[in-house]
């Protein structure tokens, strides 16, 4: 499972019990959207679209885009007033200067290379509007999961998921290190307004540069 549709065919495979345990927006979204009220907004990695409820709230169009068509009908059952798209996030079906508000949640690091997760970024800043903004997040080495010794260094790992039957089914992370997220955040053609950690995870509110 090195590459993207080696990440999609697991999608596909746990999209059922995967949704069902994905009920909520994160608290960092939901502190990202408050008092945000744009035109066009963006998910990229939607899922089942616990996040597009959310972004509904703030915007007068809202769009959800992933890899797995399984999740997306999922999404599309409860959400039928959102756009969805099945899509790449590192070649963005979404014209530039569109997306006035995003959030890239937890699927930045599912990408299996760096130039890859780099070329993502670019394909953000890309479709972002002049004013737009974004929240980007993926699993850091600061994680509880991982050897604290362990956090200076990214690495490529793979995160078991068990379905009711007790299958498990192996699923692709790139686990990063906050100077690393930063270094791939800088390389790109955003610009970073806020960083933070939270709940091992690193977060990044970025814009156009």
């Amino acid at each position: 499972m090195d590459d993207r549709f080696g990440v999609r065919e697991t999608y596909e495979r746990i999209a059922t019990h995967f949704a069902t345990t994905r009920d909520h927006p994160w608290p960092e979204v939901e502190s990202f959207c408050e008092n945000r009220s744009v035109e066009t907004a963006l998910d990229i990695g939607c899922a089942n679209g616990r996040h597009l409820s959310l972004l509904s709230e703030h915007a007068d169009r809202v769009i959800g885009l992933d890899l797995s068509d399984e999740l997306l009908s999922i999404a599309r059952a409860h959400l039928p007033q959102v756009t969805l798209l099945t899509g790449d996030a590192a070649s963005l079906p979404i014209r530039s200067d569109t997306i006035d508000l995003a959030v890239y949640i937890a699927t930045l690091h599912h990408l299996p290379t760096r130039q890859l997760r780099r070329q993502s970024l670019d394909e953000l800043a890309r479709v972002l509007s002049s004013d737009g903004s974004a929240l980007v997040s993926v699993w850091s080495t600061t994680h509880d999961r991982f050897d604290a010794a362990d956090a200076e260094v990214g690495f490529d790992t793979e995160v078991d998921w068990t379905l009711p039957s007790g299958e498990i089914v192996p699923r692709y992370y790139h686990i990063y290190a906050p100077a690393e997220f930063e270094s791939d955040l800088a390389a790109s053609a955003l610009s970073v307004v806020e960083s933070f950690l939270s709940m091992g995870n690193c977060y990044a509110i970025v814009e156009p540069a």
